[in-house]
């Protein structure tokens, strides 16, 4: 039996559901099976929960998320969406942990004008949520060797072969117009996606050699170059459920090795087994990483050499150097060079909004979104460099040596006020949690170490802390659960280290934790595997003499 949603998707004559008629509507929102169809086109429809806890009238508006494969824009693109944060939105911009760009508080009658002028302007939001193949991940950092010049062609060719080829997205919004980004005009069947699409969400991410920025490892599949062929990874995803038992984060596998001919049949025969396979009854295990446990690997690598139509060769040996995102200058090949630029949990608001704008107006350069919600302007001669840092000194942009490493390499999710699952702070809460945590750990003589943190307001994961140092994950009302012993290099999950701690609470159950590793590690030694080595029976021994 296929769940609701299913029949939904089935139902909605490829993807177009009532969206069309209820535009013409007066009402400020959709309806509930709206809602649902609507996500396919990149818009999930949000209301203020800060208002509703007030017992104030709901404001209903729209969260529109941009797929950006492998995060690349222009510095006219950026422009135009720095622009519409102000005519559409709520006055800023949020990068996400997939690259995307992200509006919120966009009202209903300004949708069709918003998805119009992204398209005119080479952008879309279709895909950029659903139950199909999200946007296309990558390392953005342009340092011109030949294995970052392929991933990123690739992630910018993938999202485009995998988008869905329903005419709905351009009829409803372009007024069925042919796309300026399409090349053709799609046609109304769905070879690859079916009509029911997928069973979940479906993600995927290029790696660089030895640089694992992106977290591969959560992906559904990951692709690592490894000389001429490329490594496929299976089978991530971080996502679980609030009470619903069994539902877990996962790490991707490697299953196979390929070569560059191969690669996108290769990923659309995994998508075909996501497809086929996925449960479609219970959406809560209806990601691809619950049909691989299911299986096993042996069963499902002979599943994808059967699709493939050939063997394959066996995964290469990955290794990796380092996680963090690529911050600073750096040379790009040709001459030029790139700055990375923390920004934190991703959200783009003035006075740092007016600062980038002048940036990319100034000096147009090319900007870069990244997977940890950070930014790269790219393209700068080395003649300007100074300038450059001279005009973001200016703006009062902190570069990333000004701040902790604690504080510029965390993430959090939006979580409340507009998120509908969150249930309890994440984004609004992360100054004061990184401020705590930076004054334990300076207390113990480690301010200056990088420590990964991310924090959400459910176990969702959309911040990834499953695969971060420290990871706080809303349980309740201003109570976390603390995961620890996750790899600093993203290849191994965290476990739940203590729960239900109240927000105030979580520094001080950590601070006789960062004593210990201050006085105790190995060298070069992360806090994340200090805490693996050690085990929690220690670690809480350690916290309980020094309570």
């Amino acid at each position: 039996m296929n769940s609701a949603a299913e029949d939904l998707k089935r139902a909605s004559r490829h993807l177009r559901g009532a969206i069309l008629e209820e535009l013409a509507l007066q009402r400020p929102d959709f309806t509930k099976e709206t809602v649902q169809i609507l996500k396919f086109h990149g818009t999930y429809q949000q209301s203020d929960r800060d208002l509703r806890k007030a017992m104030q009238p709901a404001q209903f508006g729209s969260m529109v998320r941009v797929g950006i494969p492998g995060g690349a824009l222009t510095a006219e693109q950026y422009l135009q969406l720095d622009r519409l944060a102000d005519e559409v939105g709520d006055g800023g911009l949020r990068i996400t942990t997939r690259q995307d760009i992200q509006f919120h508080r966009v009202r209903k009658s300004d949708l069709r004008g918003l998805i119009r002028t992204l398209n005119q302007n080479l952008l879309s939001t279709l895909a950029a949520c659903g139950d199909v193949v999200r946007n296309v991940v990558c390392c953005p950092a342009p340092f011109g060797d030949a294995a970052r010049s392929r991933i990123q062609q690739l992630a910018q060719s993938l999202s485009k072969a995998l988008k869905p080829a329903t005419r709905a997205y351009y009829d409803i919004w372009l007024d069925g117009e042919k796309a300026v980004s399409a090349e053709s005009a799609p046609p109304d069947d769905e070879p690859l996606y079916g009509p029911a699409y997928l069973p979940r969400k479906f993600k995927i991410g290029f790696a660089a050699p030895g640089e694992n920025c992106i977290d591969v490892y959560s992906n559904d599949v990951g692709i690592v170059p490894d000389g001429d062929r490329f490594t496929l990874l299976v089978g991530g995803g971080l996502g679980m459920t609030a009470g619903v038992k069994n539902t877990h984060p996962r790490l991707a596998e490697p299953l196979a090795s390929v070569e560059p001919a191969r690669l996108q049949a290769a990923v659309e025969a995994i998508v075909g087994i996501h497809r086929d396979y996925g449960n479609r009854a219970n959406r809560k295990f209806a990601r691809l990483k619950y049909v691989l446990e299911e299986w096993g690997l042996p069963r499902f690598q002979a599943e994808f050499e059967s699709r493939l139509g050939a063997p394959v060769e066996p995964p290469a040996a990955l290794h990796w150097n380092t996680s963090s995102d690529h911050f600073g200058w750096h040379p790009q090949a040709g001459g030029d060079w790139f700055l990375g630029l923390p920004i934190p949990s991703g959200r783009v608001r003035d006075p740092l909004r007016a600062g980038l704008r002048d940036l990319v107006q100034r000096f147009h350069p090319g900007v870069r979104l990244t997977s940890q919600q950070n930014l790269l302007l790219t393209g700068i001669p080395a003649a300007q460099r100074a300038e450059v840092s001279q005009a973001a000194a200016a703006h009062g942009i902190r570069f990333a040596e000004q701040l902790p490493p604690v504080v510029r390499e965390a993430l959090a999710c939006v979580a409340l006020p507009t998120c509908g699952l969150a249930i309890a702070e994440a984004e609004r809460v992360m100054p004061e949690l990184l401020a705590a945590l930076h004054s334990a750990m300076s207390d113990a003589g480690i301010g200056a170490d990088s420590i990964s943190v991310r924090v959400t307001g459910c176990p969702n994961g959309c911040a990834r802390p499953y695969t971060a140092e420290i990871g706080i994950v809303g349980r309740s009302v201003d109570l976390y659960a603390l995961y620890l012993g996750a790899s600093h290099l993203g290849t191994r999950l965290g476990s739940v280290y203590a729960e239900n701690v109240p927000r105030r609470d979580i520094a001080n159950r950590l601070r006789p934790l960062f004593h210990s590793y201050a006085a105790e590690r190995q060298a070069n030694e992360s806090f994340g595997d200090f805490c693996h080595r050690l085990g929690f029976e220690t670690l809480k021994a350690r916290e309980a003499a020094a309570a």
